[in-house]
């Protein structure tokens, strides 16, 4: 029996998307890594995507999912670092309402312990566009292995105090 302090995990629609020019679903290992971490939280995995790292193909599915009232979350991966096909955060920017800029600046610090300096290429993001978190991660298994156990899994858990994402989603879409 659960004390009237102790809180139940809520579980959340998440979509994944991989923004990749070359992985196939074989391939595609941090898109794997955060299903599986998806569903080992107990969170259901509403839909799972690859894309071209297009900035156009990127933000018309991350559009879909967030006009869809089913999803929660979005997590894309891939596409966050500066060459030329990189734009996964031009294709996210402009969707968002409000950013969460404390979750990239968290990921870069973390992400320092395990490659250094290399992390201030990370232009990783999260934010809120039409009610719905939205996560852009790197392409790098680790780095999404990194934030999800670090910082979204944490945020994306109802019965973590003193605050979480979770208890906000009622009133994300307040005027």
């Amino acid at each position: 029996m659960t004390s009237p302090t102790e809180r139940e995990l809520i579980p959340v629609n998440i979509a994944v998307l991989t923004a990749s020019d070359t992985r196939s679903e074989a391939e595609d290992k941090s898109g794997a890594a955060l299903v599986d971490r998806i569903n080992t939280a107990g969170h259901t995995l509403a839909d799972k995507r690859i894309t071209k790292d297009d900035v156009y193909q990127i933000r018309a599915v991350v559009s879909e999912w967030i006009a869809d009232s089913n999803i929660q979350v979005v997590i894309t991966t891939g596409g966050t670092g500066v060459s030329g096909r990189d734009g996964s955060p031009e294709a996210v920017a402009p969707l968002l309402d409000k950013k969460l800029d404390g979750f990239g600046e968290m990921f870069r610090v973390l992400s320092y312990d395990d490659i250094g300096t290399s992390t201030l290429q990370s232009r990783t993001m999260a934010g809120v566009a039409n009610g719905t978190y939205v996560f852009v991660l790197p392409g790098s298994t680790g780095a999404c292995k990194l934030a999800w156990e670090k910082l979204i899994s944490h945020q994306l858990d109802y019965r973590t105090r003193p605050c979480n994402l979770v208890e906000m989603m009622p009133r994300l879409m307040e005027k």
